[in-house]
C-alpha cells in the first residue's frame, strides 16, 4: 500500500470543507481558489476543481457571478448561498466532531 493514495485520498475527503471555507468570507474566483489550496498544501488540479465547483452549485450550495477583467477574460466569482453556509456550518461541526474523536484515538 502506498502512503500518496492514502494521503490523497484524505485531501479529497475534506476538499469540499475548505473550498466552501475558502468562499465563506468573499467571493472568489477559481484561480484564487486554487492558490489559497496550494498555499496551505492542498494539491489540487484546475480538472479537479472546476467538476466540484459545479457540482456545489448544483447542490444549490454556491452561486456565480461574471465580472470583467482588466488583464484578460471575465472572471467568475464564487459566493455562497444561504443553504451553503448552512451547510458549511453543518461540516464545521462534524469537522469538529471527527477532529476531536481522530485525535482521542490517536493519541
Amino acid at each position: 500500500m502506498k502512503i500518496e493514495n492514502t494521503k490523497a485520498q484524505m485531501r479529497k475527503g475534506v476538499l469540499e470543507f475548505c473550498i466552501l471555507s475558502i468562499i465563506q468570507d468573499q467571493d472568489k474566483y477559481t484561480s484564487e481558489i486554487l492558490e489559497t489550496l496550494k498555499d496551505a498544501k492542498m494539491l489540487v488540479v484546475e480538472g479537479t476543481i472546476y467538476p466540484l465547483l459545479t457540482r456545489l452549485k448544483n447542490a444549490g450550495l454556491l452561486n456565480y457571478r461574471w465580472e470583467e477583467s482588466t488583464s484578460g477574460p471575465p472572471r467568475k466569482y464564487y459566493s455562497l448561498t444561504e443553504k451553503g453556509k448552512l451547510f458549511l456550518e453543518e461540516l464545521n461541526s462534524t469537522w469538529e466532531e471527527l477532529r476531536n474523536a481522530v485525535n482521542l484515538v490517536t493519541k
